[in-house]
Formats: structure tokens, C-alpha cells, sequence
């Protein structure tokens, strides 16, 4: 029905009225709400009275059922967080009666309760008809969810090396040390399995029962990380039993301790021991960060019970490279490069042949390229930034768990790398920096600061952009016109018959105005030199994260390689700092990557 028959423009009620009638309906509103304001006062006043009686006590009883929620999940992730991180902690010592059978029973009961509630919530959502209503758009993006599929099949691949590895330890060694990688594997494809089909959810039902299951997944998540980081720790770097802890005779090897289950007394039953778990350490990488990703997916999903999002369509961002092409091509060289140097640098230090000079000259090289790789992100920041000032888009005004999260943990992470950046440059600086390592590791160290600086100005500004086909279609001159609707001619045929042709004569202007206008957005020729530049920007951005990621991810450790630092701050106060912020460092430059295709999709 019309709002007004009177006008000519006969437009239905379809929340796009034409102007005459949204004008009419307007004032009609107004002169209702005066008469009933003059007429009408006691009665209002008793409704308002009404309503303030009633709706305040509901609203009281729903806030505190969801802070009574809110703090049971928390309580729970807390409690498991704490005692996770005291066992993993006192495991990481000899001296301390703490065997890592005891963790790994601990994160087997663990790993058994998320599984099971997670296929509890599968199969109940599965069943239970219009589970879940709403979905959050922005929530477990493909390219995310394809990122865990992937570490998640490398962490399978690692606990397939590690069984094969620890049974050649049941005839002297628990049997614990073999049940753990086969629970974790079954934890990692239910879990995957689960986070792929529900990492949008809005869950409306069973919202406490929920809310405490996200944060039993991920506290489990966030110790089985902390499990993996401290096995590589230790696996990298140990106190030298000798002495001679400043002494190179060795470089890296002084410090580097081949962890495994077994010691001299437990011998493999098999000759392959060996080669697996030289192989399901070099995997250690791609299961820390599949423990990071499911824990971020989990806290979104978290923050996203009983949330009831807007109606509006997501944003449709497709992957294209056309247009671009001198940032992914100098990407690639820059990663080869840096494969070249990193290779060439792991195997001089590693190598017990070889010289002091040559192991040297091998940290040089690995110097020079991080400055090198480093002072090429930060120009191509520059230009990112700049190119911001000149671009009018407008920022994102509604909020969502995903953004804030993800910009959370930029920032956070980014503090691993600065802590040691800040380290290097005050040993630096107090030992004089003299020779040429140490003013290569203090230039490294002043550059990655200011790289980092401006790359999370870069990626925050851009994932709080519109983006850029939004603005394109937001134009205040054009009309918010409602073509003429067939459908309400239908009770009229003879009105339909008179006024048909005229109507097709004013219509078909806009209708074709419309289809050029869909046709030229949907087939752009050229991108604009601003989103070309910025494309071409989060594209070399992506290739020296990832660079940046792989050199000490599988074993980069110029820090244990150049003894100024162990000498100034000692081995075991050096050794804390980097155990501690390098795993932080390693993902964020992972974490940047998901955040820099993101922007790379919005321009």
C-alpha cells in the first residue's frame, strides 16, 4: 500500500519511497505525534511510565545472565593459562622434577575436553534447526581459514614424524611420549574441521555453554604455543656446561642442544630416529602459528555470542593482480635473495670446519641482507603512508571483534621484535659499537624499529579504510530513485494500459543510465595510480614479511651467533630476552602478512 494515494508517484512501501511520499509521510508522523502530545498526555505519560517499570528489569536480567557468562569463560581461560605456563615453565628445566610426560598428560586431558565439546557443538548446531542465525562477515575470512588448513596439515605432518620418532623410545620411555602427537593430531583435524564451517558464527543459543567452550579452546591453543616455543627454545639455545660462555670455538653449536625424548641411556630400537625428529623440528614453525591463528579465530567467535549483526552485505574483495606488477617481481627477488644468504649463512655457522673468519664473514652477509630487506620495506612504507594522505577514503565507522583483534595483536606482537631491537641498541651503545658487526647489528637494530613504526601505522590505517569500489558508488548526486514498479499496476490494467508507454519513456533513461553505470563499475580498464601504488606497495610488504618470517623461524639466531649481546647482558638474561620476544617477533611478521592481503584487497 502507498503511503499517500494522493501523489502521483504511486511507490510502494519498500524502505526506498520517492520523495513526495517521504515527505508526506514525514508530516503525517509529525501532526500525529502533535495531536496525541495535546490530546492524548495522560495516557502517554502512563505508557512511558510502563515501559520504564518493565523494560529496565529485563534488560538487567540479560546483562547479568551475559556478565555471569562472560566471567565463568574468563575464570576458565585464566586458571588453565597459569597452571599451563608453570608446567611448561618447570618442564623447560632439568634441575626441576617436572618431566615433560606430566605436561603432556596435562595437555592431553586438555586436548581430549576441547574436542569433545567442539564435536558437541558441531553436532548440536548441526541438528538443531536455525542454530545460528546471524553471522559476522568480517569473521574467519577465507584467506585465514585456508592459512590453518595449511599449518594445520604441516602440524599433522609434525606429529606423524614425532610418533614415528618416539616409538623407537617404548622399550625404555614412557608410552605418554607417543599418546600425546596422536591426541594432538586428532585435536588439529577437529578442530580445523570446526573452525572452518563456524569461525562466522553468532551463537544466540546456549550462549554460556559457548562462551566457556571458545575459552577452553582457546586457553588449550594458547599452552599448546607456549609447549612448542619452549621446546624450540630449548631446542635452539642451552647454558654451555663449560665455562667459556663468551668463547667462539664453536659459534651457535655452544649454545644448541638436539631436544628429544631419550637420553644417553635410551637408545632408539631404530636407525631412523634420528632423521624425524631432525625433520618434525624444521615443522615446529607451521604449528606454532596454527595454535596462534586458532586461538585469534576462537577469541573472535568469543567476543561474538549473543552479538546480533547488521543486515548489511559483506564487502566482496577479490583477488586480482592486474595492474600490478613491479611489487610482487621485486618481492620474489627479495625473498630468493634472502633464501640465498640465509642458506649460505646457516651452513658456515653450523658447519664445525669452519673458521672464525668465515663465520664471521657469514654474519655479515646475514647482516647486510636484514638491512638490506629492511630498509626497502621502510621506503616502500613511506610511500604507502603518503599515498594515505592524498587518498579521501572514508573510515570504517562500525565496530567488530575481527578489526579490533587484529590490531590488537599487531601491536602486541611487534613488541617481541622492538624488546630486542631496544636490547641490541643500548649493548651497542655502551660497548662503543666498535668493528664492523657490531655497527651492522646496531644500524639493524635502529632500522627495525623505525620499520616496524611505520608498518603498523601503514596496516592499521589501511584496514580502517573503506574500501575503494565503496566510494566509487557512494555519490551524493546520485538519486536515491525508485523505478517505476510493476507491481502496483496490477490491480489496474486499464490504468497500466494508459499509462504504460509513458512511464517506459521516463523509466528507461535511469534503467539504462543504471545499466552503464553497473556495467562500467563491474568492467574497470585501469586501476587508478593510487590504488595501483598501493597495491604495488602491500605486495612487496607481504613478500618481506614473509622473508622476514622463514630466516628465524627454521633456526636464524644472529643473536647467540655475535657475542656482544651475551657478553653485555650474560647468557642467561640474553637468552630470556630473545626466547621471550622472538617467538612474538616470528608472529607478527606471520600475522602482518594476513593483515597486509587484507589491505592489498580493500585498495
Amino acid at each position: 500500500m502507498c503511503l499517500n494515494t494522493g501523489y502521483p508517484c504511486n511507490c510502494l512501501t519498500d524502505g526506498n519511497p520517492c520523495e513526495p511520499c517521504r515527505m508526506t509521510a514525514k508530516d503525517k508522523e509529525t501532526e500525529e505525534a502533535h495531536l496525541s502530545s495535546n490530546i492524548n498526555v495522560p495516557n502517554q505519560a502512563e505508557s512511558i511510565c510502563e515501559s520504564n517499570l518493565n523494560i529496565p528489569s529485563h534488560s538487567v536480567g540479560k546483562e547479568r545472565g551475559r556478565n555471569w557468562g562472560w566471567m565463568l569463560s574468563g575464570i576458565i581461560c585464566v586458571n588453565i593459562l597459569i597452571l599451563g605456563t608453570a608446567l611448561v615453565s618447570g618442564s623447560a628445566y632439568n634441575n626441576v622434577k617436572i618431566s615433560s610426560s606430566d605436561v603432556q598428560i596435562f595437555l592431553i586431558i586438555l586436548l581430549l575436553t576441547t574436542s569433545i565439546w567442539m564435536l558437541y557443538y558441531v553436532i548440536y548446531t548441526a541438528r538443531k534447526e536455525d542454530a545460528v542465525v546471524y553471522k559476522d562477515s568480517h569473521a574467519g575470512p577465507v584467506w585465514l581459514r585456508a592459512g590453518l588448513v595449511l599449518f594445520g596439515l604441516l602440524s599433522i605432518l609434525m606429529d606423524i614424524f614425532k610418533i614415528a620418532s618416539y616409538v623407537g623410545y617404548l622399550h625404555c620411555d614412557s608410552a605418554v611420549k607417543v599418546a600425546f602427537p596422536v591426541v594432538q593430531l586428532v585435536f588439529i583435524i577437529v578442530q580445523t574441521y570446526f573452525l572452518w564451517f563456524h569461525a562466522k558464527d553468532c551463537v544466540q543459543l546456549q550462549r554460556n555453554i559457548t562462551r566457556c567452550g571458545l575459552m577452553l579452546t582457546l586457553s588449550t591453543n594458547l599452552v599448546l604455543w607456549m609447549t612448542a616455543v619452549t621446546e624450540e627454545s630449548v631446542h635452539q639455545t642451552i647454558l654451555p656446561e663449560y665455562p667459556g660462555n663468551d668463547t667462539k670455538a664453536h659459534g651457535r653449536k655452544m649454545y644448541t642442544m638436539k631436544a628429544g625424548y631419550g637420553d644417553d641411556k635410551c637408545k632408539c630400537s631404530h636407525t631412523s630416529c634420528s632423521i624425524f625428529k631432525e625433520a618434525y623440528f624444521y615443522l615446529y614453525p607451521f604449528n606454532i602459528e596454527y595454535s596462534l591463528f586458532a586461538s585469534a579465530m576462537a577469541y573472535v567467535m568469543w567476543k561474538n555470542v549473543g552479538r546480533f549483526t547488521e543486515e548489511h552485505a559483506p564487502h566482496k574483495l577479490k583477488f586480482r593482480m592486474k595492474d600490478v606488477f613491479f611489487g610482487p617481481v621485486a618481492g620474489i627477488l627479495l625473498v630468493v635473495a634472502g633464501l640465498a644468504t640465509f642458506i649460505v649463512y646457516e651452513i658456515e655457522v653450523m658447519n664445525d670446519d669452519s673458521d672464525d673468519d668465515q663465520k664471521d664473514r657469514a654474519v655479515m652477509m646475514h647482516f647486510v641482507m636484514n638491512i638490506v630487506i629492511v630498509t626497502l620495506m621502510s621506503v616502500s612504507t613511506v610511500i604507502g603512508c603518503a599515498i594515505y594522505k592524498v587518498d579521501h577514503r572514508e573510515h570504517v565507522s562500525e565496530k567488530n571483534p575481527t578489526r579490533s583483534l587484529d590490531v590488537g595483536l599487531l601491536v602486541g606482537a611487534s613488541l617481541g621484535q622492538f624488546i630486542i631491537s631496544y636490547f641490541t641498541i643500548v649493548a651497542m651503545a655502551a660497548t662503543g659499537a666498535k668493528g664492523h658487526l657490531n655497527r651492522l647489528n646496531l644500524a639493524w637494530a635502529v632500522l627495525m624499529v623505525i620499520q616496524l613504526g611505520l608498518q603498523n601505522f601503514f596496516i592499521i590505517e589501511g584496514l580502517h579504510r573503506e574500501p575503494f569500489h565503496e566510494v566509487h558508488h557512494m555519490d551524493p548526486v546520485e538519486p536515491v530513485i525508485v523505478v517505476a514498479n510493476p507491481y502496483v499496476l496490477q490491480p489496474s490494467k486499464d490504468l497500466s494500459n494508459l499509462e504504460g508507454s509513458d512511464m517506459d519513456a521516463k523509466s528507461s533513461p535511469v534503467l539504462k543510465a543504471h545499466n552503464q553505470h553497473g556495467h562500467a563499475a563491474e568492467h574497470r580498464p585501469k586501476l587508478t595510480w593510487k590504488r595501483r601504488v598501493l597495491k604495488e606497495v602491500c605486495a612487496f610488504l607481504v613478500m618481506g614479511n614473509i622473508i622476514l618470517w622463514i630466516m628465524p623461524a627454521f633456526g636464524a639466531r644472529p643473536q647467540f651467533d655475535h657475542d656482544t649481546e651475551t657478553g653485555f647482558y650474560k647468557f642467561n638474561m640474553w637468552a630470556a630476552v630473545v626466547n621471550v620476544g622472538l617467538p612474538f617477533g616470528i608472529f607478527y611478521r606471520m600475522h602482518s602478512v594476513a593483515s597486509l592481503f587484507e589491505v592489498f584487497l580493500m585498495s
